[in-house]
């Protein structure tokens, strides 16, 4: 089992930055691969970002350039920088882990956390 806590997510007005945070725990971090989901209000969960346990990243096109995806393997949390933030980034922002592989499909990760509400004001 894996643990995840997210936390970081805040009102910010357009064009703010963001940092989210996600503490793991319960097995080995460093063997997980990591990513980024988000779910705004009737929509569906959608793929952020992605950074496997070799710290190779992959971004979804409507974040590129603007969000930054890390991890920190001695502290067991991946971050997700967050910059040039638009009203559309509002949403819940969700940590995924799977020790199997790092996929867009929400349907391939084995543990989630309980998300962290972005509200970016226009």
């Amino acid at each position: 089992q894996v643990q995840l806590v997210e936390s970081g997510g805040g009102l910010v007005q357009a064009g703010g930055s963001l940092r989210l945070s996600c503490a793991a725990s319960g097995r080995t971090f460093s063997n997980y691969h990591m990513g980024w989901f988000r779910q705004a209000p009737g929509k569906e969960r959608e793929f952020v970002a992605t950074i496997n346990w070799s710290g190779n990243t992959y971004y979804a096109d409507f974040v590129k350039g603007r969000f930054t995806i890390s991890r920190d393997n001695t502290k067991n949390t991946v971050y997700l920088q967050m910059n040039s933030l638009k009203p559309e980034d509002t949403a819940v922002y969700y940590c995924a882990a799977d020790p199997r592989g790092a996929t867009v499909r929400r349907t391939g990760w084995s543990y989630w956390g309980q998300g962290t509400q972005v509200t970016v004001s226009s």
